[in-house]
């Protein structure tokens, strides 16, 4: 497919992850149009550019997802107000960012595609911001060939790929470093916290962490959000956080693995939700621990 043709790009969830899709598909001057429940996200996106859903299938031929979860991605792709429900006779590729369950999307794509369409699982590692710079990695589940299709507009969206196997497979990566990403930004904060209560300053501390052995690219995201408890522009959300650790839940407990960070983190954001806050960056897992290692037993 050429970024060239007139032909418009759909992009359906106009989320944080829509909008740094949107962001790098608009700077090469691709057509867009697009559709999000929420009206202000409509709004900013351009009244001129907003389409339904069924919209958006009977005018696009390649179709962003950026949905916030698994039942979404199943209500847009098959649902009776779906994509399909007004489009003429022609295929449609569908490329998910979404995070998904996935056992479950492997069946909704291959219901999809025994309708003569395209599934192709793409999910971002990396958050919103990075992806909007170009240096978040997109995960590729489904075939190769169809990848192949749309090598242009992945170019655009994520030039750095990796083709990890059958769709499913790269949801399952995703769960994978998401876990690891989760731990990392927990066991980070701890220490912030710790040396801040030993007395050190916190930011030098930080710096100090960035030249050791314990460095990691989630310092550079999400340190200085930490350190400056600054949580109210979100690159990843404590909700969207929440969300992906409970279907990581969920799928170690089929397997019979107990993950014991893994719960712990859980309960941590669970006490910031609690508290209104799924809307801020989950680097507020900071203030958890803060609170959490003032309690006295």
């Amino acid at each position: 497919m050429s970024t060239s043709s007139s032909q418009p790009v759909g992009v359906i969830g106009l989320g944080l992850m829509g909008q740094a899709l949107v962001r790098r598909l608009d700077a090469a001057g691709v057509p867009l149009l697009g559709f999000d429940v929420d009206l202000n996200r409509c709004a900013e996106f351009g009244a001129d550019r907003i389409r339904t859903i069924a919209g958006l299938g009977s005018a696009c031929r390649v179709i962003f997802l950026a949905v916030f979860n698994t039942k979404q991605v199943e209500a847009t792709l098959l649902g009776p107000d779906g994509i399909l429900k007004d489009h003429p006779n022609k295929p449609i590729s569908v490329i998910c960012t979404s995070t998904c369950d996935p056992d479950e999307i492997k069946k909704i794509a291959k219901a999809f595609e025994d309708l003569g369409h395209h599934f192709l699982e793409l999910p971002i590692s990396g958050t919103s911001l990075q992806l909007a710079r170009g240096d978040a990695l997109g995960l590729m589940g489904g075939i190769e060939s169809q990848f192949d299709e749309v090598r242009e507009l992945l170019d655009i969206v994520t030039p750095k790929r990796q083709h990890i196997g059958e769709v499913g497979d790269a949801g399952k990566a995703k769960l994978a470093i998401n876990l690891v990403l989760g731990l990392h930004r927990a066991s980070m904060a701890e220490g912030l916290v710790f040396g801040q209560q030993l007395g050190l300053d916190p930011a030098k501390l930080l710096a100090t962490l960035q030249l050791s052995a314990a460095a990691s690219s989630v310092m550079a995201v999400k340190g200085n959000l930490m350190v400056n408890r600054q949580y109210e522009n979100p690159q990843s959300k404590v909700d969207q956080s929440l969300k992906d650790f409970h279907l990581i839940q969920d799928l170690a407990d089929a397997k019979g693995q107990h993950l014991p960070l893994a719960q712990r983190y859980i309960e941590l954001l669970e006490t910031e939700l609690a508290n209104g806050n799924g809307h801020l960056d989950n680097a507020i897992i900071f203030e958890a621990i803060l609170k959490n290692s003032l309690v006295k037993p």
